[in-house]
């Protein structure tokens, strides 16, 4: 099975750093992909968007905080999406100051373009234009859905919170980067997570070091 970062990118997938080409093509059946990191930052300082924050946090999306220093962990699996395309999905653990809490997503292919469904239960969703520049990954968001009574109701464009994620390898530092932005029209920048961690293909049984 390919991987639905391969299956959009196309013959560009190759001009990944080869180490993001690692992390980005197909994790193998009865692997886990494995990584261990330090956010520079999570959340928003803008303590007054914390309550709509606290409704994604029920679902494992986003978390009412602004902290600095957040080790976190990430696990990656293949898995086949409802459609039957080849999808990831990915449980990211942050240590926060009071408390462990996931983020929960599963990204795959809805026509040609990567979707990522975001929450348990699904709460969101996002598609995304994707590019390889100087090695690294950027994704943008050209359409977000919310999940409201199990139905998907697309937010219109002109108000429609714009995401972008970017992924680099350092080969001085030799550790892979990544940073998520969330900015909405009229008020800016939302949430963010920003910083660096270590990847590994490991079985599925094996413990982390």
């Amino acid at each position: 099975m390919t991987s639905p970062y391969r299956a959009v990118l196309g013959a560009a997938f190759d001009d990944l750093h080869p180490r993001l080409r690692a992390y980005f093509d197909a994790i193998p059946a009865g692997a886990v992909g494995r990584g261990t990191g330090v956010f520079d930052t999570v959340g928003t300082p803008r303590r007054w968007l914390w309550p709509v924050l606290a409704m994604f946090a029920r679902a494992h999306v986003m978390f009412p905080v602004w902290e600095r220093a957040v080790r976190f962990t990430v696990e990656n699996r293949a898995v086949t999406a409802a459609d039957g395309s080849p999808a990831v999905a990915a449980v990211r653990v942050f240590q926060l100051r009071d408390q462990r809490a996931a983020m929960i997503d599963e990204i795959g292919v809805s026509d040609g373009a990567l979707v990522d469904r975001l929450g348990r239960p699904l709460r969101t969703e996002a598609r995304f234009a994707a590019t390889v520049l100087d090695g690294g990954l950027r994704l943008r968001s050209t359409a977000v859905w919310l999940i409201v009574g199990g139905r998907r109701v697309r937010i219109p464009r002109p108000l429609a919170p714009v995401v972008v994620l970017t992924e680099r390898w350092d080969d001085t530092a030799e550790v892979q980067s990544v940073s998520i932005t969330v900015a909405a029209p009229f008020i800016g920048r939302v949430y963010q997570y920003r910083g660096r961690f270590h990847y590994r293909i490991a079985e599925e049984g094996e413990q982390s070091p």
